[in-house]
């Protein structure tokens, strides 16, 4: 058989997790996305319940899409965090390809039809994520994403966004699913983890989620603080296999927006918006925190 007779590797059942907590009521929207898939092929979802204290239970019990969605609620409160909630909800899985979003955001219509598309030529498939249909314009300027062609490149290697990501069962059995013991950067390190492993990681622009963002500037600092902490994290656990250091000019360029764009002080000249500089500010702050607490230098 020639190479181009090859037929094309097909899921035979997609189990899409949302790992959850207090996702109510935001989560429907995102099951009314999952609901309008023009994906031809079955799949189920798993709501995977990491501890809600807001009626879930009983919301998704019976809930109207059950049937469509295929959908089950899994209870995963065993450890707090949502790689936990990921890993407890692909081990009650039943398919063979596993793809993981958020419970706040909502999957465009083409969004699984596009993941099971590229999947057949890779290990895993990092989606594309756009800030403009869930947010106000405003809030859409604190968080510049990359086009959705571009991916998510890093310093080292590219990584899957934790709220539009795809594995086949085997490669994520491979290489032990989620950390659980990162509170951030766990998508970044999962990603790194495959490519080290020798397997590949795709990309599929056309796999589009619309990304919900924290509205307050305090949500956004926590947040912020999170990421800092976990790039340093991922960066201790990573740089036996080869992590380099983030580039000093990527730091230098958040110090110089942080101290001489702050846009809380008036008379600070070419402000940034402040849920930008909340979030440098945010990062910034977390990995001076994580690399005092590991002793070391991230960049």
């Amino acid at each position: 058989m020639s190479a181009s007779a090859v037929p094309a590797r097909k899921p035979e059942l997609v189990s899409v997790i949302i790992p959850v907590f207090n996702g109510l009521p935001e989560l429907d929207e995102q099951l009314d996305g999952l609901a309008e898939q023009d994906y031809q092929g079955p799949y189920e979802v798993l709501i995977s319940d990491n501890g809600s204290s807001d009626g879930l239970a009983e919301h998704i019990d019976g809930h109207p899409l059950t049937a469509r969605l295929r959908l089950r609620y899994v209870a995963s409160s065993a450890t707090p965090g949502p790689s936990y909630a990921r890993n407890n909800g692909a081990a009650l899985a039943r398919g063979d390809f596993l793809a993981f979003v958020d419970q706040d955001d909502r999957v465009h219509p083409g969004w699984l039809s596009a993941m099971v598309r590229t999947a057949a030529d890779y290990d895993a498939v990092s989606g594309a994520v756009e800030v403009t249909t869930l947010n106000t314009p405003e809030v859409a300027r604190w968080r510049p994403m990359p086009a959705p062609e571009d991916g998510f490149p890093t310093h080292y290697l590219p990584y899957a966004h934790g709220n539009n990501a795809g594995y086949w069962r085997a490669a994520f059995d491979k290489i032990g699913g989620y950390d659980e013991s990162l509170f951030g950067g766990d998508d970044v390190d999962i990603s790194w983890r495959l490519q080290e492993a020798g397997l590949r990681l795709g990309h599929s622009a056309d796999a589009l989620v619309a990304y919900r963002l924290r509205t307050t500037y305090r949500d956004t600092w926590r947040q912020a603080l999170n990421y800092g902490r976990g790039a340093v994290e991922v960066y201790v656990k990573h740089r036996a296999a080869g992590c380099p250091r983030l580039p000093f000019r990527a730091t230098w360029y958040s110090i110089v927006l942080v101290v001489l764009h702050n846009p809380f002080i008036p008379l600070t000249r070419n402000r940034v918006p402040r849920g930008l500089w909340t979030l440098h500010a945010g990062v910034l702050a977390g990995r001076i925190q994580a690399g005092l607490r590991h002793r070391t230098y991230y960049g």
